[in-house]
């Protein structure tokens, strides 16, 4: 019998917080500064605070899981391994709204970019070539994907740094408050906690990335790497975002510049800089949604490759590995496949949905924390185990419960009806729980060399 052939091991710490980042995309935070600054009364930066505070529970709780089950899949395999192949599967199949339609919504956004300079070209022109070029770049080398993902994250950030240096000149000319040295995008009389909770739902998704990082635990170095980058990746993340956002609210405490709020970051540019530094922006913007696309197309690639490894997708496509290139081909292509849906006119409903998926796969990692430590292992005889492995999955769990209650109606009526799909395919895979659902094993994979 021939050997397996398996995922290569070869993405250190940093790069792996290079694709995290590059999920993140760190210039999100101008895109919704003015529908943020809507909702929070002009307190952007403090949304981006308690949207921090959320994600690192369930940051710490993906650390530990990671630690224990050193295998792709994310909150998939966590649940699966811990509360069951049923539970997994749904889990599995939420998450996938999430995965499965990001790289789609980049693909839509490149789309919108091209079009706006080149208005005379089809648009499903760009979003083909873009999905082409994505896609031969994750079948060919997940190093060649952490690779030119980390040039992009790197000019991105670099902009970022730019556009706080040019906003801290044109505050000491006297543009918005008129100094660097106030409280008011914290804190102001107007404040309403339900609506800093409110815009804090909204940019708690700019976060979703660090828990796509878990989806390269079999191309990591070694059992560690995973674990720091998850942390790495959320305080750095959302160190940008706060600053960003503290300097571009200190800038324009009134909305009123603005012509269009559902995307700021054009009109940004061109305040703070000038119709070439706005040329700048853009071009960031533009590269960093290719790195979002990059890994969040190397992501959902392997959620699918790890869901049909376990059997629960047809195992024959989904879990081949090739054995040149040691990445999961056939779900790579899948994916730029379903990317090139982006050449539809509205995505507005799948947006929102993408929410749902991730929520649920927030939800149920806290939850798999108190399910392995606490139920499986009994890790409660210590303060420090009732802290680690039931306090704060428990705040977890509880901080993602307040961004479920102000979900969109729409996220709600698509997420269920994905769920009630997953179900249904369920139910025929097993036979109505007559069967297994797909293999079960302790080792899921050959070591990898």
């Amino acid at each position: 019998m021939g050997q397996k052939t398996s995922l290569k091991r070869s993405l250190g710490v940093w790069a792996i917080v290079a694709l995290g980042l590059g999920y993140m995309t760190p210039t999100v935070v101008f895109d919704t500064f003015g529908i943020v600054s809507r909702i929070s009364n002009g307190v952007v930066p403090l949304a981006y605070l308690v949207g921090l505070i959320v994600m690192i529970f369930t940051a710490i709780s993906y650390g530990k899981m990671v630690r224990v089950f050193p295998d792709a899949g994310s909150a998939y395999t966590y649940t699966r391994r811990t509360m069951g192949e049923h539970v997994g599967f749904l889990v599995g199949w939420a998450s996938l709204l999430d995965y499965l339609l990001l790289p789609m919504v980049n693909a839509l956004i490149i789309r919108i970019y091209m079009g706006s300079l080149f208005p005379e070209v089809p648009g499903w022109v760009w979003v083909v070539i873009y999905v082409a070029i994505v896609t031969a770049i994750n079948v060919y080398s997940m190093r060649s994907t952490s690779g030119l993902n980390l040039i992009l994250v790197v000019f991105t950030v670099a902009l970022v740094a730019i556009f706080i240096v040019m906003a801290s000149f044109q505050l000491y000319n006297g543009m918005g408050e008129g100094t660097l040295f106030t409280i008011k995008p914290l804190w102001h009389q107007d404040v309403e906690m339900i609506a800093v909770f409110t815009a804090a739902t909204v940019v708690a998704f700019s976060f979703i990335g660090f828990d796509a990082i878990t989806m390269y635990t079999e191309e990591a170095k070694d059992a560690n790497t995973v674990p720091r980058a998850i942390l790495v990746t959320v305080i750095l993340g959302g160190t940008i975002f706060f600053i960003a956002a503290y300097f571009t609210q200190t800038l324009f405490p009134d909305l009123g510049v603005f012509s269009l709020l559902d995307d700021t970051l054009p009109e940004i540019g061109l305040y703070v800089g000038g119709q070439v530094f706005q040329l700048i922006f853009l071009a960031g913007a533009f590269a960093a949604t290719v790195a979002s696309g990059l890994a969040s197309h190397a992501s959902v690639s392997r959620l699918l490759y790890v869901m049909g490894r376990n059997g629960v997708l047809p195992k024959r496509a989904f879990g081949y590995v090739h054995p040149k290139f040691r990445t999961p081909v056939f779900t790579v292509v899948l994916t730029g496949v379903v990317s090139l849906l982006a050449i539809g006119p509205d995505l507005e409903l799948i947006a929102s949905v993408i929410n749902f998926g991730a929520l649920i796969a927030f939800t149920f990692v806290n939850l798999s924390v108190i399910s392995y430590f606490v139920v499986r292992k009994k890790r409660y005889k210590t303060g420090k185990d009732i802290l680690d492995y039931l306090v704060m999955p428990i705040l977890g769990a509880a901080f993602t419960g307040i961004l479920w209650y102000h979900l969109h109606a729409d996220a709600f009526i698509g997420g269920l009806t994905w769920v009630v799909v997953g179900v249904i395919y369920m139910l025929y895979l097993t036979k109505f729980f007559k069967k297994k659902l797909g293999t079960f094993e302790e080792s899921e994979m050959d070591e990898i060399a």
